[in-house]
């Protein structure tokens, strides 16, 4: 059984940077992709960005291009989402979630979800 473990939310101002990480463990991941997707209080859950774990391959959302950055550990099965320039848009609860394959944008293609970690960016 996957598990996956966020970590490095909180708060913040606008402007500012966080990094979230997401610890997984239960299996090898040479053959999966990790993404991240948010939910606003309110709002559908959204796409991020994502990461085909063997080859790097990364996959961002427009709102957060250039601003955000996926990228991940072999060594420590860990993904990390470096989050700079922070708006309070970006408020929400960040989930990371893993599927067997490469990386894709639709949440409903990932089978394995982690608990979330919230995000607070005051402007």
């Amino acid at each position: 059984q996957v598990q996956l473990v966020e970590s490095g939310g909180g708060l913040v101002q606008a402007g500012g940077s966080l990094r979230l990480s997401c610890a997984a463990s239960g299996r090898t991941f040479s053959n999966h992709a990790m993404g991240w997707f948010r939910q606003a209080p309110g709002k559908e859950r959204e796409f991020v960005a994502a990461i085909t774990w063997s080859v790097g391959t990364t996959i961002h959302a427009q709102s957060v291009k250039g601003r955000f950055t996926i990228s991940r550990d072999n060594a420590k099965n860990t993904g990390y989402l470096q989050m700079n320039t922070l708006k309070p848009e970006d408020t929400a609860v960040y989930y990371c979630a893993v599927r067997r394959g490469p990386a894709v944008t639709s949440a409903n293609l990932y089978n394995y979800w982690g608990q979330g970690t919230q995000v607070t960016v005051s402007s």
